[in-house]
């Protein structure tokens, strides 16, 4: 389903319309999404960006230009976070405040990744397939594991190239 709050700029494709969750986001020009994938409201993801199947873009994520979002990434958007108040009542929108996440433009993370809420990808940054990210990645850093750890320099795209549209 895609919401009439969706806004979609030239040259979106979502490869299977029917079978995606968008509601109340902003998709950049030219971004490529796949099959059942979930933006909620209030997420903006870049122009050029590629979000692979099964993943999900809670609200507060904002993905820069030319991010790369594997198969079943998962981000967060609430540092601690319950069904039920102290005393038994459901949860509702206006009692939990929205934790933002911000991914910087050309960065890529692999497939499986789980973002926890409050932190920064750094531009270019590399972060490895099943990692667990809980705190801030510096630009151009790779990391892997759980909890993600630095292990590297990102090297699998020249900064200097431009994307289309840029």
């Amino acid at each position: 389903m895609i919401a009439s709050s969706v806004v979609l700029d030239e040259g979106v494709v979502i490869h299977h319309p029917d079978l995606v969750n968008l509601y109340g986001c902003k998709i950049g020009a030219g971004t490529r999404i796949g099959t059942f994938v979930e933006i909620q409201k209030n997420a903006s993801v870049g122009r050029n960006c590629k979000i692979s199947s099964h993943s999900f873009i809670c609200e507060g994520v904002t993905l820069e230009d030319g991010v790369f979002v594997g198969h079943g990434v998962m981000f967060t958007n609430d540092l601690y976070p319950r069904a039920v108040a102290p005393d038994g009542t459901l949860i509702k929108d206006g009692d939990w405040s929205v934790v933002p996440t911000t991914v910087r433009k050309h960065a890529s993370i692999g497939s499986n990744a789980t973002i926890v809420a409050g932190i920064t990808i750094g531009e270019g940054a590399l972060i490895g397939a099943g990692a667990v990210v809980t705190k801030d990645v510096p630009a151009h850093a790779t990391v892997a594991g759980v909890p993600a750890k630095v292990v590297g320099q990102a090297n699998h795209m020249p900064l200097r190239q431009v994307l289309p549209g840029e």
